[in-house]
């Protein structure tokens, strides 16, 4: 288990380096194109500001865009008590509890860091698990809060954010901006802006979906780790499967939060989705469950 969450905090580093790279050739090439190099500077300098913002609202920005409403105790007893006892167990400080006023069953958590974290479930989820499964599902969202993998969901969100902006500004300033006038009608320029505007969204997507298709296989296992059950996490994964449908509030930033994706089905969604098919996650458990 120590070695899973030891290799992918190493991978996790890797991509988000490749990260960084990709907005240094964005920026590299704006300054190559427009004969500029403060605009290399400012960009890198943007986006580092951005990516800081990013980390520190990213956390409260997502609960408001899922429609998530905090709640105490007396609100909703066994849904707190669950999350508190977890937290207990795990050794873990309590986090914000928010339900989501929503039939379709799902659940995520984020936040910067322990200290900081919350944890939200959607109306439908509760109705759907019985206890042991509720519990396994929230020991999989406080799983992604001891691993930290919350916190590089957030700076990955950020990143990703942030390429796709000045991937924006990109495409903006090929057709609108004034180009200097030692590459004026420079074709190579404007085919290599133009292909890093459309490609470093992609490959933005295909980073951030490596990096939460291997979290959450580690979080369903941690999950079980610290249910000492895996048929509450194998069941929960089963009724996720079988009562699967989209969520009313849909955002493709918000997608790899979940314990399921939220999104709509369909052959792009799936391509580029951030979540391991359920039936592959329920397999890793039943051949794995002998080892827990």
């Amino acid at each position: 288990m120590y070695k899973q969450i030891a290799e992918n905090k190493r991978r996790t580093v890797i991509i988000i380096a490749v990260f960084v790279v990709v907005i240094g050739v964005i920026a590299a090439l704006f300054a190559w194109y427009f004969n500029d190099p403060w605009i290399a500077v400012w960009t890198t300098i943007i986006a580092l500001v951005y990516a800081v913002i990013q980390y520190f609202a990213s956390s409260s920005l997502a609960m408001t865009m899922t429609g998530a409403k905090e709640i105490t105790k007396k609100d909703n007893p066994r849904f707190y008590n669950i999350v508190e006892n977890l937290s207990i167990t795990t050794g873990l400080p309590m986090p914000k509890v928010y339900i989501i006023d929503d039939k379709a069953p799902n659940a995520f958590a984020t936040g910067r860091d322990p200290k900081h974290a919350a944890v939200a479930a959607t109306s439908g989820l509760i109705d759907i698990m019985d206890d042991k499964e509720l519990t396994a599902v929230m020991a999989h969202e406080m799983s992604h809060v001891k691993n930290y993998d919350i916190r590089v969901s957030m700076i990955v969100f950020g990143l990703t954010c942030m390429i796709g902006l000045i991937s924006d500004i990109a495409y903006r300033m090929m057709f609108y901006g004034n180009r200097r006038r030692n590459n004026e009608g420079s074709p190579v320029g404007y085919v290599l802006i133009l292909i890093a505007a459309v490609l470093s969204p992609i490959l933005a997507s295909i980073a951030q979906m490596a990096v939460s298709r291997q979290r959450e296989y580690l979080a369903d296992a941690s999950a079980v780790n610290i249910t000492r059950y895996p048929e509450g996490m194998i069941n929960a994964l089963k009724k996720l499967q079988s009562h699967s449908q989209p969520m009313k509030s849909q955002n493709t930033a918000t997608e790899a939060m979940y314990i399921n994706n939220p999104l709509r089905k369909g052959f792009f969604s799936n391509l580029f989705s951030s979540h391991p098919p359920l039936e592959k996650r329920i397999e890793r458990l039943e051949h794995g469950k002998e080892n827990f």
